[in-house]
C-alpha cells in the first residue's frame, strides 16, 4: 500500500515522470489486486503444479483459509509418488539460526544441537502442524533424532493418547490417529524388529513404525551423538533388518481415495521425566499431497 500511495505522490508532482509512473501504479494496483484475491492463487503445491505443470520445487505463496502464507514445495518424486508435495513441517537444528519450536526443550552436547521433552515425568511433549486448509490423502516425511538414557522402545501404557513408547509419535487429527512411530531403544536386540526378536508392537501401529538404538547398551543419562536414530545407518547385526525397513528414512502413509485436512502432531515421548529417558530430535520434515 506505501508503493502505491508513494507512486501516486510521485504521479502528482513530477511531470516528467507521470508516465511512467502512471504504468508502475497499474502494475502495482494490479499485483495488490491479485495478493488480496485468494482465489487466484493456489490452495496447494498439487494445485499449483496442476496449474503450472513445469513449476520446479521451492517456496511459493498458496492461499491459506484466511490468509496467504509461503513454503516450501516439492515438486519431485517423494516417496514413489510423483510431485506436488505441500511442506508442512521442518526443522533442521544443525542450522544454528533455528530454534526449538514451542513445546519443545533446547540443548546440546559436542555441538549436536537437539529439542526434546519438557516432561519432568512420565508423558509426551507436543508440537501441532496445521494444514492450513489442505484436502490431502498422503503424508510422507522422515524424523531423526537420539538416545538420550535408558529408552525402552515399547514402554508406558497402551494408549494412543499416552506416552505408549519411548521415541517419537506421530498422529493426524482429533481423535488421534496413528500415522507413524519412531521407537528408540538402549540395545539393538530389543528393538521388535530385531533378528531373534519376537516381541510386538501395539494394535494401532500396525507395520507403520521404525526402532533404532543409538548406543547398543548404553544406558547411562547421556546423549549417545554418535549414532543418529531411524536413519537406518551404522547398524549392528542384530539391528539389520530394522535398518532395512522399507523407504527407511522415509515414512509413507497413503489413504488412497479417502481426503483429509487433519492436523498433524508429533510427539516425543516415554515413561519416566526428560533427566532420565528422551529421543531428541535434530530434524524432520513432513510433507501432504
Amino acid at each position: 500500500m506505501n508503493i502505491v500511495n508513494t507512486l501516486s505522490n510521485l504521479q502528482d508532482t513530477s511531470t516528467s515522470t507521470a508516465g511512467v509512473a502512471d504504468d508502475i501504479l497499474l502494475i502495482a494496483q494490479e499485483l495488490l489486486e491479485l495478493h488480496n484475491d485468494s482465489t487466484a492463487l493456489p490452495t496447494s503445491c498439487k494445485h499449483l503444479l496442476e496449474q503450472q505443470p513445469n513449476s520446479p520445487s521451492g517456496y511459493y505463496i498458496l492461499a491459506g483459509p484466511t490468509e496467504t502464507y509461503s513454503t516450501y514445495c516439492n515438486m519431485g518424486t517423494l516417496c514413489g509418488s510423483g510431485g506436488g508435495w505441500t511442506r508442512l513441517a521442518y526443522l533442521d537444528m544443525s542450522d544454528a539460526t533455528q530454534n526449538c519450536p514451542s513445546g519443545l526443550r533446547f540443548y546440546q552436547s559436542g555441538g549436536v544441537r537437539v529439542c526434546g521433552r519438557t516432561n519432568t515425568g512420565a508423558g509426551c511433549s507436543s508440537v501441532t502442524f496445521p494444514s492450513n486448509g489442505i484436502s490431502y490423502s498422503q503424508i510422507c516425511g522422515r524424523v531423526t533424532g537420539y538416545q538420550f538414557g535408558h529408552v525402552n522402545g515399547i514402554d508406558g501404557v497402551n494408549n494412543i493418547n499416552a506416552n505408549y513408547l519411548d521415541g517419537v509419535s506421530i498422529t493426524r487429527g482429533s481423535p488421534r490417529q496413528h500415522v507413524w512411530s519412531f521407537l528408540a531403544e538402549y540395545s539393538q536386540t530389543h528393538c521388535p524388529c530385531a533378528s531373534g526378536n519376537s516381541g510386538s508392537v501395539r494394535s494401532f501401529m500396525g507395520s507403520n513404525w521404525f526402532c533404532e538404538s543409538g548406543n547398543d547398551g548404553g544406558a547411562s543419562n547421556s546423549l549417545y551423538t554418535g549414532d543418529p536414530l531411524w536413519d537406518g545407518q551404522n547398524c549392528g547385526s542384530s539391528e539389520g533388518p530394522c535398518c532395512n525397513a522399507p523407504g527407511i528414512p522415509w515414512f509413507h502413509r497413503d489413504y488412497s481415495s479417502t481426503t483429509t485436512t487433519d492436523y498433524i502432531e508429533l510427539r516425543v515421548c516415554a515413561n519416566v521425566g526428560y533427566t532420565g529417558e528422551d529421543s531428541p530430535l535434530s530434524f524432520y520434515e513432513i510433507y501432504v499431497k
